[in-house]
């Protein structure tokens, strides 16, 4: 009996260091994939509607993985699989699932100061005036345009290259932001996949039509906001020519 005993002893023990050994990596194992997760998110915020096998090839991972951390992400409600509008081409056979941030999404990234910039803002419009809210929002881009301004330029004269130019400058920024060309037309399109101040803009849209207002100047041409995370869009969209029509003749 003392050898029996004993020996179930030297068994207990032995499992209880194979968890001892095992259990930092089964941690290690669940902070990869929250990683990894959280990398997918941003991907998603930056490029989408995007594919599972579009992800795969970002990432260098199997379509099946990527499904795996999408269906958690979409479970959170984080994503969702992007409706295709009307008027798209169709496609033959079964259309790839492509997906786009929500606002919860949005919400699980970093937003410093959107509460009390709100709370700010509501102060400076009872107190001074709406006035002092656009005048606001003018001087919030007017810094963007001084930081940015010069690398647009440095861009040269090629429309897309002064966008795409742009586009980076805001992706430094934390925007997320892309320029997507619009197949058979002439234009590109800035998207901004994160926005800082989503949630003020949802009650001061005066900070989009400000940041609007200084894309045209530096890029130069008019240009059209059609969408924006704080309107309710999965992605802020401006459109912007890439070539300009020519001036009417005179008399015309």
């Amino acid at each position: 009996m003392p050898v029996s005993r004993t020996h179930a002893s030297v068994r207990a023990s032995a499992r209880a260091r194979a968890v001892s050994v095992w259990r930092p990596a089964e941690d290690e194992v669940a902070d990869h994939e929250a990683g990894t997760r959280e990398r997918v998110l941003k991907i998603v915020t930056a490029d989408g509607p995007i594919s599972a096998a579009e992800l795969a090839a970002e990432l260098d991972l199997t379509t099946a993985a990527i499904r795996r951390h999408l269906a958690v992400l979409e479970g959170n409600g984080q994503i969702t699989v992007h409706e295709a509008q009307g008027g798209m081409p169709a496609r033959r056979g079964r259309p790839a699932r492509r997906y786009v941030v929500t606002n919860q999404g949005q919400a699980a990234q970093p937003h410093a100061y959107s509460g009390i910039a709100t709370e700010a803002l509501r102060f400076l419009a009872e107190v001074v005036g709406p006035d002092a809210v656009e005048e606001f929002a003018e001087r919030r881009v007017r810094e963007l345009e001084d930081r940015h301004g010069a690398a647009v330029e440095a861009a040269g004269d090629d429309p897309v290259a002064r966008v795409r130019a742009l586009a980076d400058a805001l992706a430094d920024d934390g925007y997320a932001a892309t320029a997507r060309p619009v197949p058979g037309t002439a234009a590109i399109q800035l998207c901004q996949g994160h926005c800082p101040v989503q949630q003020v803009a949802q009650e001061f849209p005066q900070l989009c039509e400000a940041e609007a207002q200084a894309f045209s100047r530096m890029l130069g041409v008019h240009v059209q906001r059609l969408a924006t995370l704080a309107g309710g869009g999965h992605v802020c969209t401006t459109n912007i020519p890439t070539m300009t029509n020519p001036a009417p003749a005179e008399g015309r």
